[in-house]
């Protein structure tokens, strides 16, 4: 598991500061274009204090688009034997060199609010302000690619602006053939 968020998002005047890293390029997330099996991690309910998590496998691949500025996936799996289909579009701007990361499902059928960052060394942090349940939070994207045959994301949200976060789901990525 990873530990809490280390930064505090919000600035003086409580928005968002989002700054990139000096390594920020266009090939952070060079490390996810392929196919993969996805042992998901999602706490059952969230910002309730539920404790009680579940377990899933989905798959999903991931490719290079717009002459490798961004990249977009197809996620896929099964809950209560019902198909479940999602993907996501990542951006990189090369004037803030910051990614833009924005998800949409089946069930939902929007482009969620998308969450921005970038990657110092081989992890990132992305950051949001959404809704969630008719509640104001912060979302928090964290991308380890440390193990490159193994990386893992996690999905925080906070709903004190960032003074104390939920970690709600992780996903740890094995490579496909």
């Amino acid at each position: 598991m990873l530990k809490d968020v280390e930064q505090q998002p919000l600035d003086s005047t409580r928005e968002l500061s989002i700054t990139p890293s000096k390594s920020s390029s266009p090939n952070d997330f060079d490390f996810l274009v392929r196919r993969w099996k996805i042992h998901n991690k999602k706490l059952k309910s969230r910002l309730n204090n539920c404790t009680e998590w579940v377990e899933f496998e989905s798959f999903l691949e991931c490719h290079k688009i717009l002459n490798g500025f961004g990249n977009t996936d197809s996620y896929r799996t099964q809950f209560n034997n019902v198909p479940f289909e999602a993907m996501t579009l990542r951006l990189f701007n090369p004037k803030t060199r910051l990614w833009s990361i924005y998800w949409a499902d089946s069930n939902a059928v929007v482009l969620d609010v998308p969450v921005v960052g970038s990657f110092d060394g081989m992890i990132g942090t992305f950051y949001a302000k959404d809704v969630w349940a008719g509640q104001q939070i912060i979302v928090g994207f964290r991308w380890d690619k440390t193990n490159h045959d193994g990386p893992i994301w996690s999905q925080a949200f906070s709903s004190d602006e960032g003074k104390t976060w939920e970690w709600n789901w992780y996903m740890t990525f094995y490579k496909q053939s």
